[in-house]
């Protein structure tokens, strides 16, 4: 028979209580258990010394006889002194996952297409305002011509 200290869940609908509790690790979660050894209020503040308390005597007695405690509970053992616990260390913690990183992938993707789109649409329209080239003769025939047909306008206002 395996033996594991946890946690069995009591309290009311949104108003957890649990008790630490040495069971057949194959017996339910709120099912029948061998010994209470501890109470656990989550609702308390984590300062509060009321929100774990253990029989430590008797932990150690169910550890020493090969009781396992759960994740949970090895945590409370630990904040408690009774059995320390090896930090977990997941490197991979962090990580986004495989669709994620396909996700941001085509993200970036279209972002960069659509700034070269925008870069094209740019020059074309850069090229397309600034036309043809003129010659520089050319320019320089123009501009008197302009200059006559501003100064003819007035006088023939002037004139109606």
């Amino acid at each position: 028979m395996s033996v594991a200290l946890r946690l069995s869940r009591g309290g009311s609908k949104k108003r957890p209580y649990y008790k630490v509790v040495v069971s057949n690790s194959r017996s339910p979660r709120d099912g029948k258990y061998l010994e209470q050894v501890g109470t656990y209020n989550p609702l308390l503040a984590k300062d509060d010394e009321n929100r774990v308390r253990l029989i430590e005597d008797r932990v150690r007695y169910w550890l020493g006889v090969g009781a396992q405690p759960t994740d949970r509970v090895a945590r409370m053992l630990d904040k408690a002194g009774i059995k320390e616990r090896v930090a977990t260390h997941n490197p991979n913690a962090g990580e986004p996952g495989k669709k994620a990183k396909e996700r941001a992938e085509d993200k970036a993707k279209k972002i960069t297409d659509a700034e070269e789109a925008a870069r094209e649409a740019a020059e074309a329209a850069a090229a397309a305002a600034a036309g043809p080239a003129p010659e520089p003769e050319a320019a320089a025939e123009e501009a008197p011509a302009q200059e006559e047909s501003a100064e003819a306008a007035p006088a023939e206002q002037a004139e109606g």
